[in-house]
């Protein structure tokens, strides 16, 4: 019999587990259908940022970089939302945008804002649009100066001067953003691709993949149950929180929401990693009698350290075609789709510096080393000596992608998790994977702190 030698607490713990972790993991994705994706405000700001650069682009590369008018792409992608759905900020610019006729401008919509200067502008709106000779002092709009690309189009709207605002320093300082935001990808990819089929080309010539060996602790599947379904769901996602959030609320009560929000995110990562990797350390404590930081019990190999470095960023490289081809496919089978990480929404829109660098050790320190501890340091090995290595990579791949309870992300982190396993493995190096997985968080968070406006 299969659990002959486990115990039958250890096998209650780990039902329970499981049990709790699928009511957890369904209830999650569910929810994932219902939070919207932010491919849409990207594409928006991307359009925002190329209408704020326009004055700076080269005569000869503006039919690179402005196919359409932004602003008018602006208005098409918010008309194609119902107009509940958009957010204040939003509902004004499809108002701005819109010509005098549009039925949206003379409908009752003063009731869908709560914000005072909004319901302020719609009042100037309004007037504009009866009475086109109307011209306001411009000095009214100086309430909306910090948000440039809102005064922009208020000058348009109102044909006013915003030289004063939206300088040619500031015109050309978006223009090197929509640069990179273009750039960047496109060089990746193409980098990417020319390595994959390098790889490839070598592989069929060898009639064989250079697979470094993987040594497993000696754990069984069931001590991966309980560290997952245990460590990772049950403790570390149900009940962290419980001890994190109510810590940042009882020292934040007069810091900005901004800053607030993002240590709720900082401590809940560390409080949520710390029951996974407590019970990583108990494990391997039992297995060897103790636990010794000097010794590599999960094959880090981080010396020499160049060497993992360059295996990371080839890992890196390598997988980014292949994700963003997924992102297509799923794009383009599926219309607006739903279930972004709340995390890219909020560092989108996020203006606090303290934040900013909260966040971006979040997303490129601890999780990379964190995720790839459990993912690829633990599980992966456990699973390709029991069921080979390609089987472990696509199941550990699988669970990783799940992990992240989005449905609509679901595809591309499991492309993204066989590419981290296979950089595992390709390279025999932990230390390669966290280093690749870092690099993938890190260009994320790159594109999205260009994006803000």
């Amino acid at each position: 019999m299969i659990f002959k030698n486990i115990s039958k607490s250890k096998l209650t713990l780990a039902f329970i587990s499981i049990v709790i972790t699928f009511f957890v993991w369904q209830q999650g994705l569910r929810d994932s259908l219902n939070r919207p994706s932010v491919s849409f405000d990207i594409s928006q700001k991307e359009q925002e940022i190329a209408e704020l650069s326009v004055q700076s682009i080269p005569v000869n590369l503006k039919k690179f970089f402005i196919i359409n008018d932004p602003v008018d792409q602006i208005n098409k992608s918010l008309s194609a939302v119902s107009f509940k759905e958009l957010t204040e900020r939003n509902k004004l610019i499809r108002i701005i945008t819109s010509e005098s006729n549009d039925p949206i401008i003379h409908k009752n919509i003063y009731k869908d804002f709560e914000n005072k200067n909004f319901k302020f502008l719609i009042d100037e709106i309004e007037k504009k649009s009866n009475n086109n000779s109307y011209k306001p002092n411009a000095d009214k709009f100086d309430l909306f100066k910090g948000d440039r690309f809102l005064y922009h189009l208020l000058s348009r709207r109102f044909d006013f001067d915003d030289s004063a605002l939206i300088t040619k320093s500031f015109s050309s300082k978006m223009f090197l953003k929509i640069l990179a935001i273009r750039l960047i990808p496109l060089l990746t990819i193409i980098i990417g691709s020319i390595l994959a089929l390098k790889i490839l080309w070598t592989t069929i010539s060898l009639k064989k993949f250079g697979w470094q060996e993987i040594k497993s602790l000696d754990l069984e599947l069931i001590d991966m149950v309980l560290l997952i379904a245990g460590g990772f769901v049950v403790l570390g996602e149900v009940l962290s929180p419980l001890f994190s959030i109510s810590l940042v609320e009882l020292f934040s009560k007069n810091i900005s929401s901004e800053l607030s929000q993002s240590l709720k995110i900082f401590f809940g990562y560390l409080f949520m990693a710390i029951p996974p990797l407590g019970i990583v350390y108990y494990q391997i404590k039992s297995l060897n009698g103790e636990f010794t930081f000097k010794k590599d019990y999960l094959q880090f190999n981080i010396l020499p350290i160049k060497h993992g470095i360059i295996q990371g960023i080839k890992g890196w490289l390598t997988i980014v075609p292949f994700v963003l081809l997924i992102s297509l496919i799923m794009n383009s089978l599926i219309d607006n789709q739903n279930g972004s990480n709340p995390l890219l929404e909020i560092v989108l829109n996020n203006n606090n510096y303290l934040s900013f660098f909260l966040l971006f050790v979040t997303t490129t320190l601890l999780a990379p080393l964190f995720e790839e501890i459990i993912f690829r340091g633990i599980l992966l090995p456990t699973l390709s000596r029991d069921f080979g290595v390609i089987s472990g990579i696509i199941i550990s791949a699988f669970i990783f992608a799940l992990a992240h309870l989005s449905l609509g992300e679901m595809p591309p982190l499991f492309v993204l998790g066989i590419g981290l396993g296979i950089t595992r493995i390709a390279s025999g190096s932990l230390f390669s994977s966290v280093i690749m997985h870092s690099l993938w968080n890190g260009l994320t968070f790159l594109n999205l702190f260009l994006l803000r406006t």
